[in-house]
């Protein structure tokens, strides 16, 4: 169940046509413009639509939508932690009425607080969250994060201290899951660079979190390496983490098969082409596929764009080409030597 995170521009059926288009089995996405606090009512005509191509392509139960990056409910602000709050009702509003399962935000930034009350502050803020959308099947997935200053949800014991805080104070924990990101991961100081780091950081996961509570995967390489405490996506095998990575992650076994077998597997990696001209996302797809299939896999090629070979003559320019022009009689040098002569 691989997907990528796309573009929702001119409509977000758009997006379901093109991860049609690239081969893909589900799709995240944004169901606003991210960077606005505020939006339009969805359109209940886009509703139906959406609803409609959902069901024809079975893919209910399996889409996924990142949040605002705007939202930050840790926020020690009054003004922002409501702002926050708001959107993030709309956030669920809308994925409630599009029948979108999973809702991936970051947990927040404590800023000027402390990272107590920054835990505290996201736990209140569910609680008003989950009074507003009583009775929503919409999963809230908190993402792991690569930390550094205030930046919470990097370590796996804090992420699971929230979740029992947000339980605590909500009485819904199968309202909260979590998204766990590899590029965040593998940043923030969890090696998945090999089978047996990687088999140890998802033993870690299952032992102090759980693998039933992670509803999201996001496949991502790292453009730094490990530890590097710095978010910077890559093409998936280009990364720190490497093809070796990605096959241990995806060979984690649980419940008597493999963990995430029904885990929408999310690429946010590098939009654009190849230089042949081939999208990155079906090449990442490629490269993930091989990566389940137990085979021996290749990094992709990066090959950059070659110059086209001229197979011609060059055309002569019209008009044939240049005759040298001769200087006027009496300008020439010796013409004019002459002349001094005379003088």
């Amino acid at each position: 169940m691989f997907g990528s995170h796309l573009s929702i521009s001119g409509s977000m059926l758009n997006a379901l046509d093109e991860a049609v288009g690239l081969g893909l089995d589900t799709v995240q996405l944004f169901t606003k413009n991210q960077q606005q606090w505020k939006a339009k009512p969805l359109d209940p005509g886009l509703v139906r639509d959406w609803n409609a191509r959902i069901a024809e392509l079975g893919w209910k139960d399996r889409t996924v939508s990142h949040a605002s990056y705007l939202i930050n409910l840790a926020s020690p602000d009054d003004e922002l932690w409501r702002k926050s709050i708001d959107l993030m009702t709309d956030e669920i509003e809308r994925c409630e009425s599009l029948g979108i399962p999973f809702l991936v935000h970051h947990p927040g930034a404590f800023t000027t607080s402390d990272r107590e009350s920054g835990l505290k502050r996201i736990a209140a803020a569910y609680r008003e969250l989950f009074e507003r959308t009583v009775g929503f099947h919409t999963i809230s997935c908190l993402e792991n994060t690569v930390g550094g200053g205030s930046t919470l949800g990097r370590e796996f014991e804090e992420l699971a201290a929230l979740r029992g805080m947000i339980a605590e104070a909500t009485g819904q924990p199968m309202r909260v899951g979590f998204c766990f990101d590899t590029c965040h991961a593998h940043s923030g100081g969890y090696d998945l660079s090999s089978p047996v780091t990687a088999a140890a950081v998802f033993e870690q996961w299952d032992r102090v979190v759980g693998l039933e509570h992670l509803r999201v995967l996001h496949m991502n390489d790292s453009k730094t390496p490990f530890n590097s405490h710095r978010d910077r996506h890559e093409h998936i095998g280009l990364g720190s983490i490497g093809v070796r990575g990605f096959a241990a992650v995806l060979g984690v076994r649980g419940g008597g098969g493999s963990a995430f077998a029904g885990v929408p597997k999310i690429m946010e990696t590098p939009k654009g082409k190849d230089a042949n001209g081939v999208p990155w996302d079906t090449i990442n797809l490629g490269t993930l596929r091989e990566c389940l299939s137990g085979a021996t896999v290749k990094a992709p090629k990066t090959e950059p764009a070659r110059k086209p070979v001229r197979t011609t003559a060059a055309a002569p320019k019209k008009g044939g080409p240049r005759k040298k022009k001769r200087k006027p009689a009496g300008k020439t040098k010796s013409a004019k030597r002459a002349i001094r002569r005379k003088a």
